[in-house]
């Protein structure tokens, strides 16, 4: 066989060994530069911080952390009863609290215990315990894991605040306008940051395996300093 030929068949054979890592690599270029087009523009700034996070103390499930999907103020939704979001860094058989308390308020509008029983975005729904969010009202919620009942001071735990507003028109228009996947985007650059990652979310357990979305939340996770979180969706959920 000339050597020509003998090049060009080796040259061929690399150029097929070589396509799945460069598609690889341009799918993730390809999500980076969506996710980089992700900013929460957090509409209270210079407002107190209102986010607490969470690392085991003391004895029991050494090396859990737990972190409101939240930012440093308080965030906003345009959701009556929204859904809302933690990270938990490794699966735990420990009881899981869930409360959520108005800002006036003595006493939780939600006290719910949970079995945690894998590590990762976890969540809960408003809408599915009957809770409502008064418009314009400031809420503290947590998320503590429960390590002894008898000693809440060993209780790992995460807590965020959140506001419902009356929505922005025009918000609402150019999300419609921009489609479901960008439709995040459109919710973070607006300061809503519970509804970007409320319907980021959404998708993402629709599509588990789509790097692109991972993308745009680890982008908006990072933005808010909760690296942890961030890296596990960078990771591919695992």
């Amino acid at each position: 066989m000339p050597i020509v030929s003998t090049f060009s068949l080796v040259f061929a054979a690399l150029l097929l060994l070589l396509a799945p890592v460069t598609a690889q690599a341009q799918a993730a270029a390809a999500s980076d530069s969506s996710a980089a087009n992700f900013v929460y523009k957090p509409p209270l700034r210079g407002a107190p911080a209102r986010r607490v996070g969470g690392a085991t103390r003391g004895t029991g499930d050494t090396g859990l952390v737990l972190n409101v999907l939240a930012p440093d103020q308080t965030g906003l939704t345009t959701q009556a009863q929204p859904t809302l979001y933690w990270y938990a860094s490794k699966p735990s058989n420990t009881a899981v609290e869930v409360t959520l308390i108005a800002d006036s308020a003595e006493v939780p509008v939600l006290s719910k215990n949970l079995v945690q029983t894998q590590g990762g975005v976890l969540s809960i729904d408003l809408a599915q315990h009957g809770i409502t969010l008064k418009p314009d009202t400031d809420y503290e919620w947590f998320v503590s894991a429960v390590q002894d009942s008898g000693a809440r001071s060993k209780d790992v735990t995460s807590g965020g605040a959140i506001r419902f507003v009356a929505p922005d028109p025009a918000v609402q228009a150019r999300a419609r306008a921009a489609g479901e996947r960008a439709a995040p985007g459109v919710y973070a650059e607006a300061g809503l940051w519970y509804d970007a990652i409320g319907a980021l979310s959404k998708l993402i357990e629709r599509n588990p395996a789509d790097a692109g979305l991972r993308a745009q939340r680890a982008a908006l996770l990072d933005q808010i300093g909760l690296p942890k979180a961030a890296a596990f969706d960078r990771s591919g959920g695992s």
